[in-house]
């Protein structure tokens, strides 16, 4: 049975003195309407730029292959002799940050180190053959991820459009109101289910329709599907804010449900007669690089003729693996950080990403060959658990190809979902009118309409929304101001 035509979304021609068929679902219309106009263009570019991150593991291979990848056979050197070439091939002036082993055969080492030429978070990498020592590239890398240049380029389009903490509150704007709009268009679809007889035949487009009837047939049936995707997209996106993501911490933190951390500082008093103070609060299982210092104080000097480390001795990599080993770190992808000084211990992490996740630490003192720290992942609590594994799916590493996949299509379907919306608002426009280039907006005033109690719960879930996700609040009071403006002058044409 086809829905009749006033089950479509409002287009602004109902007559204001008619009874409302509900004012919930025409501030629903409104709202669902004008966040995705505005948010629209930058839900379309990070759609789109989402699916080109999901695949951008397999693009890394093949154009970063001489880099990555080594046809040298044969038994892996010691992680010493790896490091020394390194050190040796940067002319040993830089502090080494961070040694990624070989993960398996046929692969190579990365060691990182600090250059103060480059952006926070970024770190210089030497990719070592582990069978020869031979420097097989010298690239630039980025965060706890190890993107190289052409993923760092696609990571930074998608969080900021290039455009720097600009580009950062827009996308912020975007990752918010973009579980709003789902929830507003989720909402509008089991209204519309309700009035029809046959509900189930909304979860498909109707190719029997054609126009408007058809575009909208597409965005509502795709919508309600891909709805549930935008939810947790918005909500993982968040974190990563700068103003919603730092509430999101906070309450973490309050709730307890903060990631466990090893800590790295020691106690030197009883070891070499000093203080332990300055040393480094500790690593959090999937932090960065950033603010790691060799030695630097020559306490612990490397072995003769052994390349200058700044003051670590490479053999120390060799030993506090094995000794990671022996503990909690089971998994071929694992970083090594060397100590901040001589007061902070070694950290030795997985940083295995897929599922089951691995991403265990241990922190060694090189010095006594103790256990100082230890956090395993089982020890994380749920909340934990769940939000590293919502931002493993979103960047898709969780499920490997499974889950580079299904991102793949949910950017699909949200890039179409915004095409959509715009051919819509072309389709409504008034047909008698050729100066109307698009449609006419959902009628305001729905709140007049509603109880005070109903006003009284908008407003108190408006103020929540806005707290807690600033740059929603922000835009809601803009959006409130202009579309005043927009009705008192509206009123005032009407009356001349």
């Amino acid at each position: 049975m086809t829905t009749p035509v006033s089950s479509l979304p409002e287009t602004g021609r109902t007559n204001p003195r008619t009874p409302s068929r509900g004012w919930f679902g025409q501030i629903l219309r409104r709202l669902h309407f004008y966040a995705g106009i505005f948010v629209g263009p930058f839900i379309l570019i990070a759609a789109l730029s989402g699916a080109l991150y999901a695949i951008s593991p397999q693009i890394e291979k093949v154009v970063y292959a001489d880099e990555l990848t080594t046809q040298a056979t044969g038994p892996a050197l010691p992680l010493a002799d790896q490091v020394a070439a390194a050190t040796t091939y940067t002319g040993g002036g830089e502090t080494i940050s961070a040694v990624r082993p070989a993960p398996e055969p046929g692969t190579t080492t990365r060691v990182m180190f600090e250059d103060p030429n480059l952006d926070e978070s970024e770190s210089r990498a030497i990719f070592i053959d582990p069978t020869t020592a031979e420097v097989k590239g010298d690239l630039t890398v980025y965060g706890s991820s190890g993107s190289l240049p052409l993923r760092t380029w696609v990571d930074q389009l998608h969080r900021s459009l290039h455009l720097g903490d600009v580009g950062r509150y827009y996308s912020e704007l975007a990752a918010s109101w973009l579980g709003i709009i789902a929830v507003a268009g989720l909402c509008l679809w089991v209204l519309r289910a309700r009035r029809a007889r046959n509900a189930s035949a909304m979860l498909r487009p109707n190719m029997k329709h054609k126009g408007l009837r058809r575009t909208f047939s597409w965005h509502a049936s795709v919508g309600v599907w891909a709805a549930i995707g935008m939810l947790f997209l918005s909500a993982t996106g968040i974190t990563w804010s700068q103003l919603g993501g730092d509430n999101v911490t906070k309450l973490r933190a309050a709730l307890d449900w903060s990631t466990p951390a090893v800590s790295t500082d020691l106690d030197r008093e009883s070891a070499v007669g000093e203080s332990g103070a300055g040393g480094q609060a500790g690593h959090e299982g999937h932090a960065g690089h950033e603010g790691h210092e060799g030695h630097d104080d020559g306490a612990h000097m490397g072995q003769s003729g052994a390349a200058d480390t700044g003051g670590i001795d490479p053999g120390d990599f060799d030993m506090t693996l094995a000794m990671a080993r022996d503990i909690n770190v089971n998994t071929g992808l694992v970083e090594i950080l060397p100590p901040a000084d001589a007061d902070s211990a070694w950290v030795v992490q997985e940083i295995q990403r897929s599922f089951p996740t691995e991403v265990d630490a241990v922190a060694i003192d090189a010095y006594t060959m103790e256990i100082t720290d230890r956090v395993d992942f089982s020890d994380y609590g749920f909340a934990s658990k769940l939000a590293r594994w919502g931002i493993d799916m979103h960047m898709g590493t969780m499920f490997g190809l499974a889950n580079q996949i299904v991102l793949v299509v949910l950017a699909i379907a949200i890039a179409s979902m915004v095409v959509w919306g715009y051919v819509m608002w072309w389709q409504r426009r008034p047909k008698h009118d050729p100066s109307k280039k698009f449609g006419v907006t959902p009628v305001r005033g729905a709140l007049t309409k509603a109880s005070w109690w109903s006003v009284a719960a908008v407003a108190l879930v408006a103020v929540g929304i806005g707290v807690f996700l600033p740059m929603v609040g922000i835009s809601l009071v803009g959006f409130l101001i202009v579309d005043g403006v927009l009705a008192m002058w509206a009123r005032r044409r009407s009356r001349r």
